[in-house]
């Protein structure tokens, strides 16, 4: 059974669920974007012999947002991760990431390997990469967007009901419809009451554009970077962002890499646990 976990970290406050047996293989799960730490609860149970701890990652869930003027970027999650096994008094422990918390974990892991024993990485691996003549445009258009957030009121959804329509609905834009029992998983943690209903509890910033992107070279020398054993499982059919061709060449430069591909869509770890948990097995329990 999973509880409620508050860590303070130089950050803020960062909230989450922790389960399973205490001492056993330690694993820190990290959820995608606009997403949290309910991410994970379908699937924990099904993972047996691992102490797991899921985070709400800063800006997302009942965790803290970064102050004004603070920018969400990959290395401040990547401080944020170590801070976590920090407050924990993790030295050593597995990452398991699910899309852009999988894109964190590549980097947490290639970043210190000497932390990182293991890696399970779903529907994602590495970062995004964009071309080197879309930098100033990505950069204006980023700028832009940031100065226009200002002041921006939140959607105030008058019951639960339409916020788990609404993230039902948001799932279609990457080619990945949420079921309903997964949605209201993420919703009934990332909301808050306020006067009139509900509004998002995560971060407005965190919906604003990159402001610069990796070229593929540097991703594909980010993954090379991976050293330790990692299981990558991706949804089939690929996702618009990441298509088959361009991931099966990621994970074929891991060092110590093994792919899964099976059918789902892009929260598999959600609506099929079972076939996800038997993919990994005994993974998080050999020896890194």
């Amino acid at each position: 059974m999973l509880r409620e976990l508050v860590l303070d970290t130089p950050l803020g406050r960062i909230a989450g669920l922790r389960g399973g047996h205490p001492g056993a293989a330690r694993v820190l799960a990290l959820h995608g974007w606009l997403d949290n730490a309910a991410s994970f609860a379908p699937i924990a149970p099904l993972l047996d012999g691992i102490e797991l701890v899921a985070i709400d990652l800063p800006g997302h869930g009942r965790s803290a947002h970064l102050p004004p003027g603070a920018d969400y970027s990959f290395p401040g999650a990547v401080n944020s991760v170590l801070d976590v096994a920090d407050a924990l008094g993790w030295d050593r422990f597995a990452l398991l990431g699910h899309s852009m918390g999988a894109g964190i974990a590549s980097l947490v892991a290639a970043s210190c390997p000497e932390r990182v024993g293991r890696l399970v990485a779903i529907e994602a691996l590495g970062a995004l990469a964009d071309a080197p003549e879309n930098t100033a445009a990505r950069m204006r258009q980023a700028i832009a967007a940031s100065r226009a957030l200002r002041g921006k009121s939140l959607r105030v959804f008058p019951d639960l009901a339409l916020a788990v329509r609404a993230r039902m609905a948001a799932g279609t834009q990457v080619g990945s419809r949420l079921a309903e029992p997964a949605a209201r998983l993420l919703v009934e943690r990332g909301t808050v009451p306020v006067d009139g209903g509900f509004v998002w509890s995560s971060d407005p910033r965190l919906t604003l554009p990159t402001f610069q992107r990796p070229t593929e070279a540097q991703v594909n020398d980010l993954v090379a970077g991976i050293d330790c054993p990692t299981l990558t499982i991706f949804a089939e059919p690929a996702q618009p962002y990441l298509p088959d061709p361009l991931r099966r060449a990621r994970a074929a430069l891991l060092p110590d890499g093994r792919l899964v591909v099976m059918e789902g869509g892009h929260h598999l770890h959600m609506e099929d646990p079972a076939t996800v948990a038997a993919a990994i097995g005994d993974f998080f329990l050999r020896q890194a």
